[in-house]
């Protein structure tokens, strides 16, 4: 024991208000009275334990319900965007068809095939038909499904009713238009429809058809996961039901909850409320459930009354035995003889009355030459019997303090210890005051731990404070801030704002995973693994309010009073960050540079190239005004030669657009980019400048190759720059026609353990130097007398940001140097960059033909 406890009586003056008020009415109640009001408190316990658990149980009914709720909203929501997208695939589709028809590149025999083709592959679609301006069926095509009434033949003309009324719409908006046409009872299951205007040369030409099986939109666009969750169905604006079977209500039901589904709808984008998707959340029996709770709440209310009447037997038991317990005080009394503490008696003049064995072995003095002695007592140091004096005074004045305080006894043979003492009431067995009683604890070696540990602490809170980072440790759930270093604040002051802006910021906290359990823990949003393990997490943020990029690094401790605190240690990385962007700036102006000095190179090729289509636009029109002045052309004469003038412009246009999106400057636009696109714009503008140095250009692209996430505009600028440099090889070693040949392959391949696209460049020139290997895609190193160094440098740089890599090799026929080989290989697309892009497009606004 570190301390004696106050004696159980203390004087009134001493005890709170509030516990007085409640001593003093419960003496002035007769015993019959304490012992009805002691009787009641079971039953009133019982009650309250009751009344708190039904009020549990209707608390946490409520959160299922609303989770059930959010659970269905969030179902269907993700439904709807399914159905979406395959409403927008199809419309895809028939849009095609419908461009082919205008630029009048499909037949009815192969517009027949491509509708079959679809309507095979795709469940929901019923029938494509073809109807000219004039509302007649050029040709249409059915699935076997289709019931006779529904089918459109060739030759007819739309009759008067919601399609006519569909066609005249798309007729006038020359847009895409869904309708729902209603149907009479007994008829089949009307069709949703969706009319593409065609458009040749900016008449209207017809539409394109399309109509879809409403159940089977809903069977295949529909997830399975939600169809076995819920009663999924479609419904019209007026609330009918289209497809599928909608919940009934349950009769019988006796309980709110019971009467009605759960259940959410959205209309379905792109038709509009034309066409709305609902699901309603099958109902499980709660009555075994609810009758479960009921009959453990009443068992365990039961029990409690039980118990609490027990409690009350035992305590009438207890009342009987403490009479008993007054007997054997004297003998309690004389067991602290054996305590450890040291207790000492004083009468109301200060005289030492008693001392224990404990007392006599810390200050080496026998009982005998104790008791008896008054104030200067031999225990006392020599030095300071004026401080103690004013301390007894204050013991007998009944002013001791309640902690107890502290003091240096001196021992028999001179040393000293220090020493802690508590000072309370002696109150004899009638209830009158007789003296105070002391108990007196050693506690040299506490205060020495003490001192030590209070040493520590100034050192590692000089260390703290002189730290160049920011330090604070706030408790979980909590706006107290436990400790600040000096550069906190600085920064925020000595509030926990800054604290926890720092943490919100930096995300600190992993999000909390949607495992699908119903009866969620309070704590999921924590981590699963031990908090106070040595891990921490690190982000980089801005600060506007200071103006500094912070690196947070935050961790979970146990603090010293037991609480879940975090600290949070921020370092400025303000002239770092600041590097890095300047240093971004700087390569992204040399990739600028460089495609610019790229088109300059090219410059008298791409010259050449627009010559060609200007020099026909001239000689067209200049034709044409020579035979008009002479009256010798006709109309289609004239149209056929204005047709080949726009096509001759349009591939000017094409050209110049190219060369302007190659050489503007953009920043980086990382996507899923097709590999085999990306090559064709590629070779198209390369292609320019191998003319010009007269040298074969050669490719091979593997078919069906996956899609890669790519800046397409920097991937082109690497192969253009090494195909001009291959044809720059092949010129200066002068090589005869039938060796002057670039090839670039771009092929699958498997670079340790990675699935890769392998670009391969390869020329017949001169290849390259050892001594030039070695430098080669080190910055402003050069083997032309007018070239910056900076173009395969750059090709590198933009290779190894997309995580590639590339290498230079020299190709050989025995000992003679036959070419060079540059090759390169970028990552495929990985799961999370196809769903991130797929997500991108579907949320993006679908384009309509004009």
């Amino acid at each position: 024991m570190d301390s004696h406890p106050p004696s159980a009586e203390q004087p009134e003056s001493a005890v709170p208000t509030p516990a007085r008020w409640w001593r003093t009415w419960w003496r002035s109640l007769s015993p019959h009275r304490q012992d009805r009001f002691a009787a009641l408190a079971p039953l009133a316990a019982v009650l309250m334990f009751l009344a708190a658990i039904i009020a549990a149980f209707w608390y946490l009914r409520a959160e299922e319900v609303e989770r059930e709720k959010e659970a269905l909203k969030r179902d269907v929501e993700y439904a709807q965007q399914r159905v979406r997208l395959r409403l927008l695939e199809r419309q895809e589709q028939i849009m095609r068809i419908a461009r082919d028809l205008s630029n009048q590149d499909l037949e009815r025999a192969d517009f027949v095939a491509r509708a079959e083709g679809l309507i095979s592959q795709y469940p929901e679609l019923q029938a494509i038909t073809w109807i000219d301006e004039r509302g007649r069926i050029r040709a249409s095509h059915a699935a076997p499904t289709v019931t006779s009434g529904q089918l459109r033949v060739a030759g007819e003309v739309l009759k008067a009713g919601e399609t006519a009324d569909t066609f005249g719409l798309a007729r006038d908006l020359q847009q895409p238009v869904y309708a729902q046409p209603t149907g009479s009872s007994g008829e089949a299951a009307p069709l949703l429809q969706l009319q593409v205007p065609l458009s040749s040369q900016g008449k209207f030409g017809g539409v394109v058809l399309s109509e879809y099986s409403i159940d089977s939109l809903l069977r295949y666009g529909t997830p399975t996961e939600v169809l076995a969750r819920y009663a999924v169905t479609l419904l019209d604006g007026n609330d009918h039901v289209l497809a599928g079977t909608p919940l009934a209500p349950r009769p019988g039901a006796r309980l709110p909850w019971t009467a009605k589904a759960n259940g959410y709808e959205v209309p379905v984008s792109p038709v509009g409320n034309g066409l709305v998707l609902r699901a309603q959340a099958y109902r499980t029996s709660l009555g075994v459930v609810g009758s479960g709770l009921f009959w453990l709440v009443g068992t365990l209310s039961v029990m409690t009354a039980w118990l609490l009447i027990a409690t009350w037997r035992h305590t009438r038991r207890r009342m009987q035995a403490q009479q008993a317990l007054v007997a054997e005080t004297n003998f309690r009394r004389a067991m602290e003889n054996s305590m450890l503490t040291g207790m000492r008696a004083l009468d109301m003049e200060g005289r030492i009355t008693y001392v224990n064995a404990a007392f006599c072995q810390m200050t080496g003095w026998t009982e005998a030459e104790l008791v008896g002695q008054t104030p200067p007592f031999s225990y006392w140091p020599e030095g300071e019997y004026e401080t103690l004096h004013a301390r007894l005074r204050d013991e007998l004045s009944g002013r001791a303090m309640i902690g107890g305080f502290q003091m240096r006894v001196k021992r028999r043979n001179g040393t000293l210890f220090d020493a802690r003492l508590y000072v309370s009431p002696l109150v004899d067995a009638r209830g009158q005051q007789a003296g105070w009683m002391t108990s007196m604890t050693d506690i040299t070696e506490p205060n020495r731990v003490r001192e030590q540990l209070t040493a520590s602490h100034e050192r590692f809170t000089i260390v703290l404070e002189a730290l160049d980072a920011s330090v604070s440790v706030a408790p979980l759930g909590s706006e107290e801030l436990l400790f600040a270093n000096r550069l906190y604040r600085q920064w925020f002051g000595s509030q926990t704002n800054g604290h926890l802006q720092l943490v919100a910021q930096a995300g600190v906290l992993p999000a909390p995973r949607d495992s699908g359990v119903e009866d969620e823990d309070g704590l999921m949003g924590l981590p699963t693994d031990t908090l106070t393990s040595a891990r921490s997490e690190n982000a980089e943020i801005y600060l506007p309010d200071l103006g500094k990029w912070l690196e947070v690094r935050s961790r979970y401790l146990n603090w010293v009073d037991g609480r879940l605190a975090q600290m949070v240690i921020a370092t400025d990385i303000t002239p770092r960050r600041l590097a890095e962007e300047q240093a971004a700036r700087q390569a992204e102006r040399a990739q600028s540079v460089s495609r610019l000095i790229t088109m300059g190179e090219m410059a008298s090729s791409v010259a050449h190239e627009l010559n060609q289509p200007l020099t026909a636009i001239s000689n067209y029109c200049s034709g044409m005004v020579s035979r008009i002045e002479s009256g010798q052309i006709t109309q289609d004469a004239l149209l056929s030669a204005l047709s080949k003038t726009a096509h001759q412009a349009q591939r000017a246009g094409q050209i110049i657009q190219r060369i302007r999106a190659f050489v503007k400057r953009s920043e980086p636009n990382r996507q899923l980019a097709d590999v085999a696109g990306m090559v064709a714009e590629a070779v198209e503008l390369a292609d320019i400048e191998l003319r010009r140095h007269n040298v074969r250009l050669t490719h091979y692209v593997a078919a069906r190759l996956p899609k890669v996430m790519a800046d397409t505009i920097l991937i082109e600028q690497v192969l253009v720059n090494l195909m001009k440099n291959g044809a720059e090889s092949i010129a200066h070693a002068h090589r005869p026609p039938a060796h002057r040949s670039v090839e670039l392959r771009v092929v699958p391949r498997q670079v340790d353990g990675r699935d890769v696209i392998e670009f391969t460049v390869q020329d017949t020139g001169k290849g390259l130097a050892p001594e030039v290997l070695a430098h080669l895609f080190e910055a402003f190193f050069s083997t032309k007398s007018e070239g910056m160094g900076m173009g395969l440098n750059l090709c590198r740089s933009i290779v190894e940001s997309h995580q590639g890599r590339m290498h230079a090799e020299n190709l050989y026929n025995g000992t003679e140097v036959t070419g060079c080989r540059f090759t390169f290989w970028l990552p495929l697309a990985d799961a999370a960059d196809a769903t991130m892009n797929t997500v991108a497009t579907s949320t993006s606004t679908p384009r309509t033909t004009a």
